[in-house]
């Protein structure tokens, strides 16, 4: 709780920081896409609804499971100081599988290599709620992919796969972000396809979601067939994307229509 009170005292002046990032910079955020009204309750951590799913994830980094008995917390401490900037930083490489990860893929594996735990459900809501925790931490702060050639691999096939036309309507991510960037489709806002809130809150979901679940609901609406869960594909476009935003600021969790 405190750690949440802090983030709400907080919100007023990274709301003005990112304000001020935005405006010196030509590319647009999700969130600048938005009314004035979701933009209010993004900014407001008492009105924002993923915030709960935040709260839910600072109790997990504090719970002990597992046969090691461990907690997040006994081995990384204060989640304020030993996470800031991680989630910045994702998708990247982690040595125990020698191979670009995204955040939710790591913290499986300190579960299951240090706590001793199963991992937690891919997109379930107690790996969204950590994940919303964790990648809070990082609140305000650049996006920064880390410079590694296997990453680098990873984000030139994200590159090729987001200018793919692909499904019954031939489209491509590009054809939507790029090309038509700031138009309205069904009453909403194209935006630029920077993912800097993610986790977000989707009021058409009600509930909290990856960016992978948003890449999906993308697949389905060009026509095209969604891949399988776990495909390299997403992993791929997620690690083009995040560099694709680089230098921009994390504004997550986010709230979208």
């Amino acid at each position: 709780m405190i750690r949440l009170r802090l983030a709400v005292a907080l919100a007023g002046v990274f709301c003005a920081s990112l304000a001020v990032a935005q405006a010196t910079d030509p590319r647009r955020s999700g969130y600048l896409e938005m009314g004035p009204a979701l933009q209010k309750m993004q900014d407001d951590d008492t009105a924002n609804p993923a915030m709960l799913f935040v709260q839910a994830g600072a109790a997990t980094w504090a719970e002990k499971v597992g046969t090691a008995g461990k907690s997040c917390a006994d081995c990384h401490g204060d989640a304020a100081v030993s996470m800031r900037g991680v989630a910045a930083r994702y998708p990247a490489v982690t040595p125990p599988l020698d191979r670009p990860v995204d955040l939710g893929r790591r913290i499986n594996l300190c579960r299951t290599t240090h706590q001793q735990a199963p991992a937690l459900e891919a997109e379930g809501n107690d790996l969204l709620a950590l994940s919303a925790f964790v990648t809070l931490q990082s609140r305000g702060l650049p996006i920064a992919p880390p410079e590694d050639s296997k990453l680098a691999a990873m984000q030139a096939q994200g590159a090729d796969l987001y200018k793919r036309r692909q499904g019954q309507l031939n489209l491509s991510c590009a054809s939507c972000h790029d090309d038509n960037a700031g138009r309205k489709l069904a009453g909403a806002t194209i935006p630029q396809a920077h993912p800097t809130g993610y986790p977000i809150y989707r009021l058409e979901w009600q509930a909290l979601g990856s960016l992978k679940r948003r890449l999906r609901n993308c697949l389905v609406g060009m026509r095209a067939e969604p891949w399988e869960e776990g495909a390299a594909e997403y992993l791929a476009l997620e690690a083009y994307l995040m560099d694709r935003a680089r230098g921009m600021p994390l504004d997550a969790p986010g709230v979208r229509p």
